[in-house]
């Protein structure tokens, strides 16, 4: 596991080596931005060897999970892996810029490398089972998503917990979006609009203040559902799943759309927090 600073990375490992959950795979590496961070991981997390350099488990494990809190330092990191073919899960958000992500994972084809991305709230059963009723709908008018977001965060702005709203909108509506723009408020809390070629609107609750529970509602041509995102018992383990079948078999049901919408759709949506007034050209 390359990062430690996240929360993400203790909970996976948890899961793994703590609850063992998934019989025979364990985090079994470390490597944290800081000693404090990595040796927190390994307590917590029950993982067993921390290493100072993170290339130092090239050659000791079958495949890493990179889970840093910027997305920006995603890639970089996990380029050396790369080139030696073993498989890879990267946390959300996949990247920090779309031709960085689209070149890495032209690079990842090239060399058979198995990759995948993806933020867990799509994972939950509730989301799933949201997913099935909107196909119910028809011709999709709206989708209204609410959730925690810090539009100035030091970890990305709207990519650190944007991520979570855009990956659930884009699998309900497609990847045909071609226009963005950020509305702000006069506090913490702001909107952001996606618009898409379908004739689809989508529109983010940013919510600064508070911890507010992700939330989506969907209007179409037979009607409309309102859904809270609950999730699983154990948040993480449909997620970790996912990776862990990928790992074994090198197949993932991700895509480059799925991956690589999220963070053109992000990146559209920062430059419009820098001009809220300019409607920002997006799409693949």
């Amino acid at each position: 596991m390359v990062g430690a600073e996240n929360s993400h990375t203790v909970a996976i490992a948890r899961v793994l080596n703590v609850d063992k959950k998934i019989p025979g795979v364990r985090a079994t590496h470390v490597w944290g931005e800081t000693a404090g961070h990595a040796k927190d991981a390994s307590q917590r997390g029950e993982i067993p060897t921390i290493v100072r350099r993170a290339e130092e488990m090239i050659g000791e494990v079958d495949a890493v999970v990179f889970d840093h809190r910027h997305g920006r330092d995603h890639l970089p990191a996990a380029t050396p892996f790369l080139e030696t073919g073993i498989p890879l899960f990267i946390d959300k958000p996949f990247c920090y810029r779309r031709a960085e992500g689209r070149k890495f994972l032209a690079r990842a084809r090239q060399l058979k490398v198995p990759v995948c991305s993806f933020s867990t709230l799509p994972k939950q059963a509730s989301f799933k089972q949201l997913k099935k009723d909107v196909a119910k709908l028809g011709k999709i008018y709206t989708v209204i998503s609410t959730g925690p977001c810090d539009i100035r965060s030091k970890w990305g702005g709207i990519f650190f917990y944007g991520i979570h709203q855009v990956d659930m909108i884009l699998r309900l509506t497609g990847y045909d979006f071609y226009r963005t723009q950020i509305v702000k408020g006069k506090g913490q809390n702001h909107s952001a609009n996606i618009l898409f070629k379908s004739g689809t609107v989508g529109t983010m609750n940013l919510v600064g203040e508070g911890r507010t529970p992700f939330h989506i509602s969907v209007v179409g041509e037979k009607g409309r559902i309102d859904q809270e995102i609950i999730t699983d018992e154990s948040m993480y383990l449909t997620g970790i799943k996912d990776f862990v079948r990928m790992f074994k078999t090198g197949k993932t049901v991700e895509t480059d759309e799925t991956m690589l919408g999220p963070v053109a759709v992000l990146e559209s949506l920062e430059k419009s927090v820098a001009k809220p007034q300019a409607r920002v050209g997006a799409g693949l």
